[in-house]
């Protein structure tokens, strides 16, 4: 497996911690030895990873599971970043988002994450693992 598909697996590592309103997932999959940020639509930028981690617990807390879908990512691998860009469905809104990516220890871990809104949402991508419901 390549740097980009590895990339594209921890991207879906985030949006199955996402959907499942996992704490505990998506607290592991952020970065531990870099600066973390997070833009959620609407808000404003959240840095440092307690304060990433408290913003995502927020919004996770009380919720069995979130109505999100993720398709048509892409990434990019420069050196040990990594660059996905995505669209998420997120209820009824639709959003396009960056997801940075850091490699560490061998594994790629999220750095940041910022998503706002997209006038429009790719047909479902039919390659497997691509798309979250």
């Amino acid at each position: 497996m390549g740097d980009e598909e590895k990339i594209l697996f921890a991207n879906e590592v985030f949006y199955a911690a996402f959907a499942g309103a996992d704490v505990d997932a998506m607290s592991a999959i952020w970065a531990h030895d870099v600066a973390v940020s997070v833009i959620h639509p609407g808000g404003d930028l959240v840095s440092g990873r307690d304060e990433v981690l408290e913003s995502w617990q927020a919004i996770l807390e009380g919720n069995a599971s979130f109505d999100i879908e993720m398709r048509g990512a892409t990434a990019r691998c420069i050196e040990d970043m990594g660059i996905v860009v995505c669209y998420e469905r997120v209820g009824g809104h639709n959003l396009i988002a960056t997801n940075l990516f850091a490699r560490s220890g061998g594994a790629w871990h999220i750095v940041h994450h910022q998503s706002g809104p997209s006038p429009v949402m790719p047909p479902r991508d039919e390659r497997p693992g691509t798309s979250m419901n």
